[in-house]
């Protein structure tokens, strides 16, 4: 989907609370969780979208670049 994390390695829960959807997205590899929240109706490719771009802007300040 996005630039460095094949998707295939992200787990991806979504849990709905009151009219937003809580969206949590595992880097297997790295063992690396981060959360989001999305609007209830956004589609699920869209939340998982969001996911992993934060993913990966996580990952790349655990490397230590800059973004």
């Amino acid at each position: 989907m996005t630039g460095d994390i094949d998707a295939g390695e992200v787990l991806f829960e979504f849990i709905r609370v009151g009219n937003a959807v809580k969206v949590t997205a595992f880097h297997v590899p790295t063992l690396t969780e981060i959360s989001i929240v999305g609007a209830r109706g956004a589609s699920e490719a869209h939340l998982k979208l969001l996911g992993l771009k934060r993913l990966e802007y996580v990952l790349a300040k655990q490397r230590g670049e800059g973004t």
